[in-house]
């Protein structure tokens, strides 16, 4: 069952999350739902191709790039990685937002501390294991104190519509930086658009500018 604390009705206020649990930065502003965005109690299910199923046991995570430590983690290992709970909102850029999340995992912060995160390191690239899907993220935002490699959401491990076993959660920016079934993590010095950013979508994602799209054009594969 969902935990009932955190299910949708009247928005949670700061104050009313308990201690120990990271609060978005986004959840103090009095007006918590971004320009051209509607509130939906439900989590609507939005991907560009077929689900993927990938199994607990099949599951791993290959951290690499400019690092000094190169990871691979197994599912069991994962779950004895520091662990995390966040409380955001959750904003996708077809103008749905989601409210009062509790994602659960391992923070990026802890991911990169692991590897070791080289200087020369400027982003990220986040790949999916949907037929070699990435996004790209600034490695400020990677790193943000909300972010984090989720496996629970509000009490529940993630099914496969919602990017189970693994997903990344990067709450200050639309959920399709929010890589599903993540694969892999690679550290680089050049950026390097990933599948809807190079699809016409914008580069950066922030919810509250509007950066839906690079151009005035509506890219394929765009849903309302």
């Amino acid at each position: 069952m969902q935990d009932p604390k955190y299910q949708s009705g009247n928005p949670k206020t700061p104050d009313q999350i308990p201690e120990g649990i990271i609060i978005s930065s986004d959840t103090f502003r009095e007006e918590r739902i971004p320009p051209g965005q509607s509130r939906t109690r439900k989590w609507p299910v939005l991907q560009a191709g077929s689900v993927p199923h990938v199994s607990q046991e099949d599951w791993s995570l290959t951290v690499g790039g400019l690092v000094d430590r190169p990871q691979k983690w197994t599912w069991d290992e994962f779950q004895q990685l520091p662990r995390v709970k966040v409380f955001s909102d959750f904003h996708c850029v077809t103008k749905w937002s989601r409210l009062d999340n509790l994602w659960e995992g391992v923070a990026t912060r802890t991911i990169a501390e692991l590897v070791g995160v080289q200087p020369s390191a400027r982003f990220v690239i986040a790949e999916g294991y949907d037929r070699g899907w990435t996004t790209n993220l600034p490695l400020d935002r990677f790193l943000s104190e909300d972010a984090l490699l989720c496996d629970l959401h509000d009490g529940e491990f993630l099914s496969d519509d919602h990017g189970g076993p693994v997903r990344l959660i990067v709450p200050l920016l639309y959920a399709w930086k929010s890589a599903k079934w993540l694969k892999s993590i690679t550290f680089v010095a050049e950026d390097q658009p990933g599948y809807w950013e190079q699809g016409g979508y914008h580069n950066e994602g922030d919810p509250w500018l509007e950066q839906r799209f690079g151009s005035d054009q509506i890219p394929p594969g765009y849903y309302d």
